[in-house]
């Protein structure tokens, strides 16, 4: 059993040294994947058990002027990545048929590794979204997909961060930034109220976008299976992976959104884990003079009112949102009717 115990932490010790990219030892939170994996369960265990019972007898928050700021931080925040990826490289220099990672001190390439710690960085700014949901008690948003993305992201970032910071699949993050900056202007617009619906009737094309988006990412990706390429084969076997799930998500959003599909029901993991008690927790309350907004589900429009100033509590729209992951998600960041 010893042998077998020395094994696996010689193993460790291997993966987490030798085949480290050391460039990225001076970067917090890159000496070790426990603490990105500690920062992601306690993230899971706060949005699926501490908030709904911290929140039970407790009006819901008004977070709107929260969320239009928080929406615009992110809009600078995703122009400001978007322009350190092309400048590291991808506007010029890199080839977008096989880019391998430049391992050198070159500033240049210095850059690019501060760029992708700043993209991991970034996982962790999306975790708002969800803790927006559970301030409002829009615990129906809370679905299985959406805590199992923004749970794992990070996580998963990380391990590109740490090894192969640079090269063909930052790719991913070059189009994830640049979709993002359109994606946050439009939250934030959103999140102003109904009155200013008319500032943003590109949505389906936003949709489109996003779709696009993640067709790139495969081709870019998927090339390298018919092509040689000094770039690790798990890497862009991964974000082909990703770009192939994201978009049959937004495909189906598509479908249901601006065709007519019926969507199906999609598990809350308040009301999962936490049935007894979440049924009767209501939802947000409409606006203070009885009459509540129905709009297109962005940014957590999505509530049918009744005359009495309440909310049904039955979410029957979906969470029209987009998401960013990796980062992109399906979301719908709520705000009380004014």
């Amino acid at each position: 059993m010893s042998g077998i115990v020395q094994s696996i932490i010689d193993g460790y010790n291997h993966i987490m040294v030798d085949l480290r990219d050391p460039r990225m030892d001076s970067y917090p939170l890159m000496s070790s994947p426990f603490p990105t994996l500690a920062i992601c369960l306690t993230y899971v265990w706060t949005v699926a058990w501490f908030g709904p019972r911290w929140m039970k007898d407790r009006q819901p928050y008004n977070v709107q002027k929260l969320l239009i700021v928080y929406n615009f931080v992110q809009v600078l925040f995703s122009i400001y990545l978007f322009y350190r990826l092309l400048v590291s490289g991808w506007l010029l220099e890199y080839s977008y048929l096989c880019q391998p990672v430049d391992y050198s001190n070159d500033p240049k390439a210095l850059y690019m590794v501060t760029s992708c710690w700043l993209y991991y960085f970034s996982k962790f700014c999306e975790f708002p979204d969800t803790f927006f949901f559970i301030l409002r008690k829009k615990f129906n948003h809370v679905s299985v997909l959406h805590v199992v993305h923004h749970g794992i992201m990070p996580f998963s970032v990380w391990w590109g961060a740490k090894f192969i910071p640079g090269g063909h699949s930052t790719f991913f993050g070059l189009a994830n930034t640049f979709v993002h900056i359109f994606m946050y202007a439009y939250y934030m617009v959103a999140a102003m109220g109904p009155k200013y619906k008319r500032f943003i009737t590109w949505k389906k094309h936003m949709t489109t976008m996003q779709m696009v988006q993640f067709v790139a990412i495969m081709a870019h990706s998927f090339q390298l299976v018919f092509r040689e390429c000094d770039y690790p084969t798990i890497a862009f076997w991964y974000i082909g992976a990703h770009g192939l799930l994201f978009f049959f998500l937004f495909l189906g959003f598509y479908r249901r959104e601006y065709y007519g599909k019926k969507p199906k029901k999609v598990g809350s993991v308040t009301m999962m884990l936490w049935p007894s008690r979440t049924a009767s927790l209501p939802t947000a309350t409409a606006n203070g003079n009885g009459v509540a907004h129905l709009t297109n589900g962005v940014n957590g429009h999505a509530k049918h009112g009744y005359a009495n100033g309440h909310s049904n509590g039955i979410a029957n729209g979906i969470s029209n949102g987009l998401q960013n992951g990796d980062g992109v998600h399906l979301r719908s960041n709520g705000v009380k009717g004014h």
